[in-house]
């Protein structure tokens, strides 16, 4: 079985545990099994055979996997005058499926708009970690649901938190009075999307590793579900039909605005509508649309509204109905609301007005909190999945499995020996404040200095620790409107889409619905799409 290697300037395979392997990537003699490449310093030593084989076997089943990261288009990425004839049909390609942004100079417009940026080639993926991913995606949900339902364990795993981080203590304020005066809907509805990395073991095998889970604005279904078309193109372009079929068919926007579809139906009133909270400023909109216009197939209408419009024009009747420019509506869906510069005082009295709706919030302030870097940390400890889903000791061990190292930095032993070690090895972790939207993690020195800095603090309770992932890198070729093809050393980060509605204690629905695929350069650490760093990408299954 041959398996292209990924972090080196030829075209060479690595083959995994066979008698023919002689050399490593650089071309050293191999160092044996978990030693450290001695050429390129940033990657464990692979064996290598002169064999290649551009579509290699499925490297194995199970949690890890023996398996080099790669993309297999090692020859067409050493082809300039290709390359940009490639770039140039993918690009055609992409804006004729709606691969779509507004862009920064206007992004209230779609008068002048452009295309998301993407990779040239889909990047390999491991079968059996894609497969670990959809599997386990069922079992998030229930454990997302559970937690939120759990408000001792909120009030508990977040008390240190909110004493620190004002954005989570307001939202947890919010629950609060939700809670005192007594949750008004009866419908629930996650959207979610789990995200993760692949971690290269210093074994060569390789493990699906949670980066977090999103509980509100789970975004890029919508554009998700229109590259595969635009790789197929690319594939097909340069005559390799077999490679184009394995591209998978994916379309989370259709199964997103299924889980949206089916809580309108519970809500019970034909008349009522969605209503979207978004920004007016929106870069994104096309992929929001993707889900408003699966809805309108179904004959569901969805009204666009920003914080201030439900402050102005929103208003709950006796029943706590809630009611939009007079007319009644079913589900709340936030695609803005949660980081903190998204909310004036008058933003936050509209979302406690929704909150007290009996309207179907997606998510509701409980769901958004189950999706805090603290209660990810608070998962990660001796029993508390067991507590939390009792009796399913299968979908505890799923979910255990995919959890990278999490510790607290609570005023204590635990935080200080956690800040200790973290500071000893500054590139195996990454600090995490309770924020979404990306670009807010720190890393190496600037992790320590800030670790220095909170050492004595109550302030550390706002942030958590997590074991930094290690992926193996690999070529591939990124478009940026504007900028060049670039050919650059990459790291992948999957998502995977699930979807569950609950009416009252019955679980109704609850399944993954598709899948994500940022890939980005090495050297950004931290950021997506919507932040300008990562480009979207499909998995070529290997």
């Amino acid at each position: 079985m041959f398996l292209r290697e990924e972090g080196h300037e030829g075209g060479v395979w690595s083959a995994i545990g066979t008698p023919v392997a002689r050399r490593c990537c650089r071309s050293h003699p191999w160092q044996g099994p978990g030693n450290w490449c001695p050429v390129r310093g940033w990657g464990w030593c692979f064996l290598i055979s002169d064999s290649p084989d551009l579509t290699p076997d499925r490297a194995g089943v199970g949690d890890s996997m023996t398996v080099g990261m790669a993309t297999g288009w090692g020859s067409l990425l050493q082809d300039e005058q290709q390359l940009e004839e490639l770039a140039r049909q993918a690009v055609d390609r992409a804006l004729a499926e709606g691969v779509l942004l507004r862009t920064s100079q206007a992004p209230s417009s779609s008068h002048v708009v452009s295309y998301a940026p993407f990779t040239l080639f889909p990047s390999r993926v491991p079968s059996a970690l894609l497969e670990q991913a959809y599997a386990v995606q069922a079992d998030f949900n229930l454990l997302v649901d559970a937690v939120s339902q759990n408000a001792v364990f909120l009030e508990q795993t977040l008390s240190s938190t909110i004493k620190r981080d004002s954005f989570t203590a307001r939202l947890f304020d919010i629950h609060k009075q939700v809670l005192k005066e007594g949750i008004a809907q009866t419908v629930f509805l996650g959207l979610n999307r789990s995200d993760y990395m692949f971690q290269c073991n210093p074994d060569g095998t390789t493990a699906l590793k949670q980066i977090e889970i999103n509980t509100i604005s789970a975004s890029f279904g919508g554009l998700a579900s229109r590259t595969p078309a635009v790789h197929r193109h690319v594939l097909s372009v340069l005559g390799k039909t077999k490679e184009a079929a394995k591209i998978l068919s994916n379309n989370p926007s259709k199964g997103l605005a299924m889980g949206i579809a089916k809580a309108w139906e519970l809500y019970g009133s034909a008349n009522a509508q969605v209503l979207l909270i978004a920004q007016e400023k929106e870069r994104n909109i096309f992929d929001q649309r993707a889900i408003e216009n699966e809805l309108l197939a179904r004959n569901i209408h969805v009204i666009r509204r920003r914080f201030e419009d439900v402050s102005e024009k929103g208003s709950l009747d006796q029943d706590r109905r809630l009611f939009m420019d007079g007319q009644e509506v079913a589900v709340v869906y936030f695609r803005d609301g949660y980081m903190p510069g998204h909310y004036s005082l008058q933003n936050w009295e509209a979302r406690l007005l929704l909150e007290r709706s009996c309207a179907v919030k997606c998510p509701d302030i409980a769901t958004q909190l189950a999706g805090t870097k603290k209660v990810q940390q608070e998962l990660s400890r001796a029993g508390v999945l067991e507590s939390l889903l009792p009796g399913q000791p299968e979908a505890v061990a799923r979910l255990r499995a995919t959890f990278a190292g999490l510790y607290s930095l609570d005023l204590g032993e635990e935080g200080d020996q956690a800040i200790t070690k973290a500071i000893a090895a500054p590139s195996c972790f990454v600090l995490k404040p309770q924020r979404e939207g990306g670009g807010n993690n720190l890393y190496g020195e600037e992790m320590v200095q800030a670790l220095e800095r909170l050492r004595d603090s109550e302030e550390r309770a706002s942030y958590i620790l997590m074991e930094k992932i290690e992926p193996e890198p690999f070529r591939n070729c990124l478009l940026r409107p504007g900028s060049p093809a670039q050919v650059i050393q990459c790291i992948s980060e999957l998502g995977i889409f699930g979807v569950y509605v609950r009416e009252g204690k019955t679980l109704v629905m609850n399944k993954h619905v598709g899948h994500l695929l940022r890939t980005k350069a090495i050297e950004h650490a931290d950021g997506g799409v919507a932040a300008g760093v990562a480009v979207l990408d499909n998995p070529y299954p290997v």
